[in-house]
């Protein structure tokens, strides 16, 4: 493997994200919000891009890399919520799952979906396909959800899950060596 540099990027916002609802595998579009998000930013040259399955980041792909083909990895997609998907935490405040899972620290399963131990295994599964599929190519961007990039860096980084939440439209570059270590984590600098 050769030496890479991977940029991940947060799709752009939808109506749910707006709302600070759940929104994992419900199929929205970016708003007019997230459009003008990605629009805002620059964003960097790349050599190959992946994206979820999802429209919301295809579109943020379509939007960043208008000339390259989008390669899609189906394990890249966002957590499935199940029966708080589409919900915020106003309309979740009397429901007793929601409590049970807050106590938890965000590490029960979703009441219906997915747990986080088989939303991380999954995206790192996606990731890993990522990296095979890249071959050569020294700049990679994926374009992905806020769940599926800290699974990926909470895992080959360490620390806390939630200590890599990010904002839509923004990210995290880092590098990984021929020898298969990862360095050089840092925020992304996609310039307003």
């Amino acid at each position: 493997m050769t030496d890479k540099t991977i940029i991940l990027i947060r799709h752009g916002a939808t109506a749910s994200n707006e709302r600070k609802a759940y929104i994992g595998i419900t199929d929205e579009p970016l708003s007019k919000i997230g459009v003008s998000q990605i629009k805002s930013r620059t964003y960097p040259k790349v050599d190959i891009v992946f994206s979820s399955p999802l429209i919301r980041c295809i579109e943020t792909a379509q939007i960043i890399y208008p000339e390259k083909e989008i390669n899609i990895i189906q394990n890249l997609r966002e957590t499935d919520f199940g029966i708080f998907e589409g919900k915020n935490y106003q309309d979740l405040s009397n429901n007793a799952d929601y409590q049970a899972w807050i106590d938890s620290g965000g590490t029960a399963a979703f009441p219906g979906g997915e747990s986080r131990e088989v939303a991380v295994e999954r995206s790192i599964d996606g990731f890993e396909r990522v990296l095979n599929l890249s071959g050569e190519a020294k700049l990679v961007s994926v374009i992905a959800h806020g769940g599926t990039i800290m699974a990926i860096l909470s895992h080959y980084f360490g620390g806390d899950y939630y200590s890599y939440h990010i904002e839509n439209g923004e990210g995290y570059t880092f590098d990984l060596s021929h020898n298969g270590i990862f360095s050089g984590l840092h925020p992304g600098s996609f310039l307003r």
